[in-house]
């Protein structure tokens, strides 16, 4: 059998070797593989490599052409009137040429030019897929929006910070009255320096305080000045409220001193004074109680004097120990005296030095402060720490027969300042108020602050403990010294 005659595959015969007549062409030098006949299986598992044949590319889907973005919203102008007055020019300057409307139809000037059609590679599939639909509308807004500068542009606020807070108003302790403000701020600005040795002595800048028994409300406070807040000094005012006894019988006691200035042992002063005065009535609550009841206001003026002188004369004994001089370690006392009995409505003052008792009735301040005496008046009333009169014989000053003559102490001298007292009796809807100088003074100097005082304090109801410590907070320039205050409201 000669070469061009070999036998052709057919089923699964053996192959043999013959010379194959040249297979057809695509026109492009590839030889066209779908007009061969298809290889047997059995040919496929002799491990021979074979090419693989390139599988038909599916079309695409065309892509649908994207919605044009949403134009952004232009700011509305406002209508100008056909008579309006053209917009003057200012000196140097010139005003800018103002651009012409676009045609309508016209494109924008900021778009992007027409680019041409891309063209698919000789034999791709997907040629189709890259040329834009017919009617396709642009990618590119009509219009862009304007630039904002980030100069102007907020910062952007970090999701867990707080939310922002509205601005706050300023507080009512930083008012005042009077044509000009005060010189200090409202403030505290420094503290006083402490000594380790002597934390005891440390002295808060504010003390606020304040009860209800029955119909009587009463609010105390003692406030560091805007002096001595600025320049780190401590409050030379004391204030001390107390009550002695239970039920009606009760009394009540509000002591306020004020040490005096330039001297370092002052707040310490004023509190010795408050301290020692307060124990001594406290030891004759029941008898001054009773006599409050009774109205005897000849015993209460004696006995409460001599309280005081005996106050004061410790107070020139713990001197003495310190080694300073009478008039360097004292104060100025003011004491307000009532009990608990909602049927009793006297009210006792007592005190020494300068300060201020004031009693607003039907919307008007009157002033109450008592003039000082001459001179000491009224003996000294048994029960209130007298000496007993059988121990010695006051004429002639010669001892009792039969017994040992006592070791007299003696008298302390009476204090600089007078002696002041005075008893009234209030009425429903008055408020009574007690202060020392520093309070009293800028009542007495600058009206609008009795004023101002009056109309918040008409109402029906009392002020709370922080509205008072703004009320009594009302600052006129001139005044920057400790205050210290107690108002009683009568309901």
């Amino acid at each position: 059998m000669s070469r061009t005659e070999s036998p052709r595959v057919n089923g699964d015969g053996p192959v043999g070797r013959s010379l194959a007549p040249a297979e057809p062409h695509d026109g492009y030098g590839t030889p066209d593989r779908s007009a061969l006949p298809e290889r047997p299986e059995r040919l496929r598992r002799t491990g021979r490599l074979e090419r693989p044949t390139r599988p038909v590319r599916a079309e695409r889907p065309v892509r649908p052409p994207r919605p044009p973005r949403p134009e952004p919203p232009q700011p509305l102008e406002p209508a100008v009137p056909s008579d309006a007055c053209e917009r003057p020019e200012l000196p140097g300057q010139s005003l800018p040429a103002v651009p012409e409307k676009p045609v309508s139809g016209a494109s924008p000037a900021r778009t992007r030019s027409a680019q041409p059609a891309r063209t698919a590679p000789p034999g791709g599939d997907h040629a189709d897929a890259l040329e834009p639909a017919a009617g396709a509308a642009s990618l590119e807004p009509a219009s862009r929006p304007p630039v904002v500068s980030h100069e102007s542009t907020p910062p952007r606020r970090h999701p867990l910070a707080a939310p922002p807070q509205p601005a706050r108003r300023e507080a009512r302790g930083a008012e005042f009255v009077g044509e000009r403000p005060p010189t200090y701020d409202a403030e505290p600005t420094a503290w006083p320096a402490a000594d380790p040795q002597d934390l005891d002595g440390i002295v808060p800048d504010t003390v606020l305080d304040g009860a209800q028994y029955g119909a009587v409300t009463l609010r105390a406070l003692s406030l560091r000045g805007d002096s001595a807040r600025y320049r780190g000094e401590p409050r030379r005012d004391a204030l001390l409220t107390a009550r002695f006894g239970d039920g009606d019988g009760a009394l009540l006691l509000v002591a306020m001193a004020g040490g005096l200035r330039g001297t370092d042992v002052a707040p310490r002063a004023a509190r010795d004074a408050c301290r020692w005065l307060a124990g001594a009535v406290g030891r004759s609550h029941a008898r001054l109680a009773d006599d409050i009841r009774g109205g005897r206001r000849g015993e209460l003026k004696s006995g409460l004097h001599r309280l005081t002188d005996r106050s004061y004369g410790r107070l020139r004994a713990r001197a003495a120990e310190l080694g300073l001089r009478p008039e360097e370690y004292t104060a100025t006392v003011r004491c307000l005296l009532l009990t608990a009995d909602p049927q009793c409505r006297t009210r006792v003052f007592f005190g020494v030095g300068p300060g201020g008792l004031f009693r607003l009735r039907e919307g008007v301040w009157q002033d109450l402060e008592p003039d000082a005496p001459p001179e000491r008046t009224g003996e000294p009333a048994a029960g209130y720490g007298s000496a007993s009169a059988d121990t010695m014989t006051v004429d002639l000053g010669i001892p009792t027969p039969g017994l040992t003559p006592p070791v007299e102490p003696e008298e302390p001298a009476a204090p600089g300042e007078p002696f002041r007292f005075r008893a009234s009796v209030a009425r429903p809807g008055d408020t009574l108020m007690l202060c020392t100088a520093g309070l009293a003074e800028p009542m007495r100097g600058e009206p609008e602050l009795g004023g101002r005082l009056a109309e918040r304090w008409a109402g029906e109801r009392p002020p709370g403990l922080a509205a008072f410590l703004a009320d009594t907070q009302l600052r006129v320039k001139g005044y920057a010294d400790d205050r210290t205050a107690c108002a009683i409201w009568e309901a």
